[in-house]
């Protein structure tokens, strides 16, 4: 019976010194940095091909509160473009269009992780969360033709700017994005993390390839008035004549893109980040 109780003390005292020693190390948070590959999804994609991944890195400051949930702030960057020849539509290798954007972004979101995480203790150091939050990037569409490159938005592929289409203004070049992403985290030891995430972004724009409604053709008719036929906007707002014998095969009105779906973006990501810890005297 006393040897019995013996070991009920020691127990409890045990798992009393254990309690006081998690609250003794916080987490406080982590700083890192990122690498991976990121993949375009819009009116460029409309089979949502994964043929061209292109890369994309990020750095981030996470503050903790608590075991599970935590705040961060981050800046990335993603490289993304596609080209209508690698799509399965004839229809739309015969558009022929193509277009690469750099993406700046900085963002919030809010992180929370599914299993206590604690890098100081040997049963904390791993875990699976989630994100989710909000971001502002920039971007600027841009294609190539005989080896120079033309930035589109300037041109205005879709009549923005045109006298004709007063109702069409040239797209901005910032927009928001939605990031919810998914990942796991693993410590090395109690300073060192490693970690995988995949994320997934949403925005407000139909614009990040440049395509998003119909084909203007007519846009500038003065420069075609004059016999000047070799304009970027000539070259580049319908690319069909060069699958299509040196002729236009799109006329005004045809529709270029969906301008009822905004275009997205996925980033997967391979990263180090590094904890902040502090000590503090626990409870009596």
């Amino acid at each position: 019976m006393k040897k019995g109780l013996l070991i009920g003390i020691f127990i409890l005292a045990i798992s009393n010194l254990r309690a006081q020693m998690l609250q003794s190390f916080v987490h406080q948070g982590e700083f890192g940095f990122s690498v991976g590959a990121a993949h375009y999804f819009g009116d460029l994609n409309t089979f949502t091909s994964l043929k061209r991944p292109k890369l994309a890195g990020g750095a981030f400051f996470r503050k903790q509160f608590g075991d599970y949930l935590g705040v961060r702030l981050s800046a990335n960057y993603a490289q993304l473009g596609f080209s209508d020849v690698y799509s399965p539509s004839p229809l739309e290798r015969r558009r022929n269009l193509s277009f690469n954007t750099d993406v700046w972004e900085i963002g919030i979101a809010g992180d929370f992780n599914f299993f206590r995480f604690n890098p100081e203790f040997p049963e904390y150091i791993f875990t699976p969360y989630v994100t989710i939050g909000v971001g502002i990037f920039s971007y600027d569409p841009y294609t190539y033709f005989n080896s120079q490159k033309y930035f589109l938005r300037d041109i205005g592929t879709e009549g923005q700017g045109s006298p004709l289409y007063p109702e069409l203004q040239k797209y901005g070049t910032t927009a928001i994005s939605i990031p919810f992403g998914v990942g796991v985290k693993y410590s090395l030891n109690p300073k060192l993390n490693v970690f995988a995430e995949l994320t997934y972004r949403f925005t407000n724009t139909d614009f990040l390839d440049d395509v998003s409604g119909v084909y203007a053709p007519n846009a500038y008719p003065s420069l075609e008035a004059d016999g000047v036929t070799f304009t970027p906007f000539g070259l580049l707002q319908d690319r069909s004549y060069e699958t299509s014998n040196g002729v236009n095969f799109f006329s005004a009105g045809a529709q270029r893109g969906n301008s009822k779906k905004a275009d997205s973006f996925v980033t997967l990501q391979f990263g180090l980040s590094f904890n902040l810890s502090s000590y503090r005297c626990p409870d009596r």
